[in-house]
């Protein structure tokens, strides 16, 4: 099954049981993000890849450029284990994640959460890549992709388990846009997925072929 078929079935049991004004609250939070088409700003393939090093979930130094030494990298920044779509991608990646090694690829996941919450997402997903902690989304913002949630979100969200401030400690509420980065060796973007309605996630099939291509260039 696909990633896009799993987040087909959990939206048709979820959405149903939203109250409808809070659907309105949400779908109108969703449509100002659209209309800010901040994913037309962010990196996209062709552009250099913004180099980082973040804390991975055991709270080591992870430095892109030097697991680019070793290979192509793919960068996939999520919202937060919190969030159910989010679960479904890392589980996704997950079940290929030996095939993008095979490729001589390496997979890092990164958000805003700290540390013992991306600890938290790497343990309960079984992940067995690097999961990154981005606190105040300094890499995301140089890949264009932070927006504040929504303030009539924040409640909602705090509500459903999330408090977002408190994941991230940050009072902003500072998220990235679901976004994947397939990075050749040399820092340059060669295949790229960001999309405002965070229900929207790149198929991991869409990874392997462009790692199979960089093989053959």
């Amino acid at each position: 099954m696909s990633l896009k078929n799993d987040i087909d079935e959990f939206k048709s049991t979820f959405l149903p049981q939203i109250p409808g004004q809070l659907r309105n609250t949400m779908d109108k939070a969703q449509q100002a993000l659209k209309d800010s088409r901040i994913a037309e700003r962010a990196l996209a393939a062709g552009n250099d890849a913004v180099d980082f090093t973040l804390p991975n979930a055991r709270g080591e130094q992870v430095s892109s450029e030097a697991l680019r030494q070793q290979g192509p990298i793919v960068v996939s920044f999520y919202r937060g284990g919190w969030c159910p779509y989010c679960s479904l991608e890392l589980k996704a990646l997950q079940s290929v994640n030996a095939e993008i090694e095979a490729l001589g690829a390496r997979l890092v996941a990164i958000s805003p959460q700290v540390p013992d919450e991306s600890l938290s997402t790497a343990e309960k997903n079984r992940l067995e890549f690097e999961v990154l902690s981005d606190v105040d989304s300094k890499v995301a913002d140089q890949y264009g992709l932070t927006f504040s949630l929504d303030e009539d979100l924040r409640p909602v969200y705090k509500n459903w388990g999330a408090d977002v401030a408190v994941v991230n400690d940050d009072p902003d509420c500072k998220l990235p846009l679901p976004a994947t980065y397939v990075i050749s060796q040399d820092g340059k973007i060669v295949h790229s997925f960001v999309e405002e309605d965070y229900t929207e996630r790149l198929e991991p099939d869409e990874i392997l072929d462009s790692l199979r291509n960089l093989r053959r260039d």
